[in-house]
């Protein structure tokens, strides 16, 4: 079956929007020929995939009608939902959907980046709900 091998995440503002995840979640980034693309390092010896860091298409998002490229929502494992919303909202983020338990799961949050676009924080927590 199909699984996802890679995400992309577009920015009106690629710089700003890398030195958002470098400081939330310490990923690298790599300058990729000459393009403007970063590659996406999340992380080694773990489950995950990498991605791509690129300039919006479509034109710049308007935050009341978006009409530029808008994709899946990714979300990144954690182990701690409220620190890494309170943190993201200090590099300038903000709450898409607060935290809530997903029963027998754990705890959920979506939040912004500084470019609009929506992530997910998951902290594993069978005992949630």
């Amino acid at each position: 079956m199909p699984r996802p091998v890679h995400f992309e995440i577009q920015a009106d503002d690629p710089v700003r929007a890398k030195g958002f995840y470098e400081q939330l979640f310490g990923w690298s980034f790599q300058k990729w020929g000459e393009h403007d693309y970063w590659l996406i390092k999340t992380g080694e010896d773990q489950p995950g995939i990498d991605g791509g860091l690129l300039k919006r298409m479509g034109g710049p998002l308007d935050r009341q009608t978006p009409h530029p490229v808008i994709g899946y929502v990714c979300t990144m494992g954690v182990d701690d939902t409220e620190a890494y919303v309170a943190k993201a909202l200090g590099l300038g983020g903000e709450i898409a959907v607060p935290r809530m338990a997903v029963q027998g799961v754990g705890w959920l949050a979506y939040v912004k980046d500084t470019e609009g676009n929506i992530f997910g924080l998951m902290q594993e927590d069978p005992s949630a709900g």
